[in-house]
């Protein structure tokens, strides 16, 4: 057993300040500290979009091309798991890069209807931009503000499912890392935390 460096500063310090971030956003989502919720948006999308350059450009482990595997390798890896000895994989195995997919994609989803929902209170970046969901009626002032509070709320409704399949997401991403910690016998959080992982070179990709 040796260890490796596999999780650069960038990957590490972005996955947690998404914890972080995360659960501030969805715990003032439904109290009276609106501007908090609106930076913690913020923060979450300026990081997301990090992330995701960075899974172009950053270091070996960081990178798409590293974990987002095919289809036929990731079904094989699920199978594996039914022998409780799965391939070891010294990055991101197979479901976990796809989750890291779909946590990204949908964190990108639940910023942006949470700009549009802030816009529509004539608030952020957005705000006093065209959108979709709010129809404007010059002609009459009641059917104007009657439109404007159903696109208000459809708006909040797309926020709050994404928000809740969101964390949906963060339950089976924790599940996936218990497993995944007991069947290969490493300690994963700690290695997001340190960036090394202690493996078997022989029996790792």
């Amino acid at each position: 057993m040796r260890e490796v460096k596999v999780w650069d500063i960038a990957v590490r310090v972005g996955h947690w300040s998404l914890v972080v971030l995360f659960a501030v956003a969805y715990l003032t989502g439904e109290i009276e500290v609106e501007t908090l919720h609106a930076w913690a948006g913020y923060a979450i999308l300026g990081i997301v979009l990090f992330r995701m350059l960075w899974g172009f450009v950053g270091t070996r482990h960081a990178r798409f091309t590293d974990f987002v595997f095919g289809w036929r390798t990731t079904a094989a890896y699920a199978r594996s798991l039914l022998t409780l000895r799965p391939r070891h994989y010294l990055g991101h195995n197979p479901l976990g890069g796809w989750m890291v997919v779909a946590l990204l994609v949908t964190l990108l989803l639940v910023s942006w209807s949470g700009l549009e929902l802030y816009a529509t209170e004539g608030k952020g970046p957005l705000a006093g931009g065209s959108t979709a969901l709010v129809v404007s009626a010059p002609a009459n002032g009641k059917v104007e503000r009657e439109r404007e509070h159903e696109g208000d709320s459809l708006w909040e409704d797309v926020h709050e499912v994404l928000a809740s399949f969101c964390l949906l997401l963060v339950v089976l991403h924790i599940g996936g890392v218990l497993v995944s910690s007991l069947l290969h016998r490493e300690n994963l959080v700690r290695a997001m935390i340190t960036g090394r992982k202690r493996v078997d070179p022989e029996s790792t990709k």
